[in-house]
């Protein structure tokens, strides 16, 4: 038995502690970080953004019918996913409405606006009572979504982001290190969030490279069901560890685009292939991919992540039902230890 399935996890943490963290966690970097060489390179070979051709898969991307719409109404004991685009996810997990990485605004900065539409209305959202947050990137710490919650919203974030969202008048503010946890009480009871290690960095202005962590978040139900919500991540040791300390997880919210050209991205973006490697590490049942068809972060073509994604799945000899690939506003359910069935709302069932 691995020194990680020994562990116990750790007691959950009190909320809203006041924290000291070292200056920089640059010492939980698994690759080096680009340095000018490489963006100058970047620029000179013209990969920052698909092609012309390749933008003319854009209508193509996967809207649900009737985006943008609410997410499903579900009870206490069910656990439902929306996809509202990139890495922004409607949670409803022991009767608490959670966000990941929530990104409503049009556009974000460096990148061109969004190619499809936000999921849900944000005016459709029941009360949301808390967010999880990966990472300070722009394209998943959005200050301008966040300005729309009541400021008494439980912020959940990695170590050294505090301090951030207390200047922006958030009360209930708790930031973890790596495999701490707290718990929040919902209607069906406790639900627990475990902050796990990604393969990532931070970095939000020209002097605060590495001054936060990173990472993604376990989402256990009260009845015991799990939802990992990956983040941003490359491909690596981590997801086996996450799998070995928290088995049974039965969804894994996974990135699959920003991918390309793997000699920039591929430490800290997992490709399509990688991601279903990183499902088969953590043991999870069902995987969604996220992290693409929302803004153009990279050179591959728009439509790209999804054929490979299903070619893979394929390749594994996974069953086709449990990939969960969505449509922008799609969603599904996971009731009492099962899948709920098809078509729950807007879920998109087309082919390769």
């Amino acid at each position: 038995m691995t020194e990680q399935t020994e562990r116990p996890l750790s007691e959950p943490r009190p909320t809203g502690e006041i924290r000291t963290w070292p200056r920089s966690f640059a010492d939980r970097l698994t690759a080096p970080l680009p340095g000018v060489r490489a963006l100058a390179r970047l620029a000179r070979e013209g990969m920052l953004r698909p092609g012309a051709e390749a933008l003319r898969q854009i209508p193509e991307l996967p809207v649900a019918p009737g985006t943008p719409g609410p997410p499903p109404a579900v009870d206490a004991a069910t656990v439902a996913v929306t996809w509202a685009g990139h890495a922004s996810w409607v949670v409803s997990i022991g009767g608490l409405t959670v966000l990941t990485d929530p990104v409503w605004s049009r556009r974000i900065l460096g990148t061109p606006p969004r190619i499809t539409p936000v999921g849900v209305r944000w005016e459709d959202l029941p009360r949301v009572d808390a967010v999880v947050i990966s990472h300070n990137h722009y394209d998943h710490l959005d200050a301008p979504t966040l300005k729309r919650l009541p400021r008494d919203t439980h912020l959940l974030l990695p170590a050294g982001l505090a301090r951030w969202a207390r200047r922006r008048g958030f009360t209930r503010v708790t930031e973890l290190d790596w495999w701490e946890a707290v718990e929040l009480r919902g209607d069906a009871g406790p639900v627990r969030f475990d902050f796990v290690p990604a393969h990532h960095w931070s970095k939000r202005t020209v002097t605060d490279t590495c001054r936060s962590l990173w990472g993604g978040w376990v989402l256990t139900a009260p009845d015991g069901r799990r939802v990992y919500f990956a983040g941003d991540t490359g491909y690596g040791h981590w997801f086996e560890r996450i799998g070995a300390r928290y088995p049974g997880i039965d969804l894994a919210l996974l990135p699959i685009g920003a991918y390309a050209p793997r000699w920039m991205l591929g430490p800290v973006h997992t490709d399509p292939e990688e991601a279903v490697r990183a499902c088969l590490d953590l043991g999870a049942r069902i995987m969604a991919p996220m992290h693409w068809a929302t803004f153009l972060l990279s050179a591959e073509p728009p439509m790209e992540p999804l054929r490979r994604v299903r070619a893979a799945w394929q390749a594994a000899g996974r069953n086709r039902d449990d990939l969960w690939d969505l449509p922008v506003g799609g969603s599904r359910t996971l009731r009492g230890g099962g899948v709920g069935p098809e078509g729950v709302r807007r879920a998109w069932g087309a082919t390769p």
